[in-house]
């Protein structure tokens, strides 16, 4: 077998040359545009499935003859091949908005932010929040773009502070409900609607006090990689969200350590995205804070 595919490989080097590479050069370009369009979007995850899928199965009809199998992955391709646009038809449309106004290849990356500053405003938000008894749910905003549930609340794009927290949240202010997303350092939209937790981790008989809040809460990180603070309005008592996991009864001083593991502004120029995250060890600590 190895003989066989080196001696594939030195037959393809035998026939290369300009133009072959010129059609290599086309096809990369192509795979580096759409990467880019679907970067940051619940595709991404998608794609990631379905590659490893398709890469797993040739190898499994390859090594091994199932000639039947073989003929059923071979009848339903044309199929998978519809339902592709059909289940990435969201990410697709933004995608296309996004080359539209010609801003696919200049957004490289944002200027950092003041990562010290905005957790400060977290912490001391949530914390007066929870003096006062006023419900709060603030989502951060990580690599998975949120842009359809920014788009069910009203955009601020105001520069975060825990006054502007106090007055959002305040009893019946007209953003008071929903949540509000942060998306750097600034504070994108307020009274955003998010998807509720199916995974019935709340479903405990203890766990029957937890309101919309900690369910959206758990909601929206089970469907990306975002932060999630809740405040609640009964209580008082401060919780992170991550990864379809929550936990509570934080004071202001285990909410500022969770925050720098977990908060990372996008920044230009530095590793690519999964290298990146092999080396965030700071941020498995926090993920083993909260699954502990």
């Amino acid at each position: 077998m190895l003989n066989t595919l080196l001696g594939d490989f030195a037959s393809y080097l035998q026939r290369l040359n300009w133009l072959s590479l010129l059609d290599l050069l086309l096809v990369t370009a192509v795979l580096f545009v759409l990467l880019r369009l679907v970067r940051g979007t619940r595709a991404v995850v998608l794609l990631r499935g379905m590659v490893v899928l398709v890469v797993g199965l040739a190898l499994l009809t390859s090594l091994v003859p199932l000639p039947g199998f073989t003929w059923l992955l071979q009848t339903s391709l044309p199929a998978l091949l519809v339902a592709i646009p059909v289940i990435f038809a969201p990410e697709i449309r933004r995608a296309l908005e996004r080359l539209g106004r010609a801003g696919v290849f200049f957004s490289l990356g944002s200027a950092p932010s003041d990562v010290e500053r905005t957790i400060q405003a977290l912490t001391i938000g949530a914390q007066r929040l929870s003096e006062r008894s006023l419900g709060g749910l603030i989502v951060i905003e990580r690599e998975v773009r949120l842009g359809e549930y920014l788009e069910t609340g009203v955009a601020l794009d105001a520069v975060l502070t825990p006054e502007l927290l106090l007055q959002i949240f305040h009893v019946n202010t007209p953003l008071h409900d929903g949540a509000v997303v942060l998306r750097g350092d600034r504070l994108a939209a307020a009274a955003c609607v998010l998807p509720l937790s199916s995974s019935g981790t709340l479903s405990q008989p203890r766990d029957r006090q937890m309101g919309l809040r900690h369910r959206a809460a758990l909601g929206i990180s089970e469907v990306s990689d975002a932060v999630a603070i809740i405040v609640s309005e009964e209580t008082g008592a401060i919780s992170v969200a991550h990864n379809g996991r929550m936990i509570r009864r934080l004071d202001p001083a285990r909410l500022r350590n969770i925050l720098y593991a977990f908060y990372h502004p996008r920044q230009g120029g530095g590793l690519p995205g999964w290298l990146g995250r092999l080396t965030r060890t700071d941020r498995r600590r926090a993920e083993t804070t909260i699954e502990g």
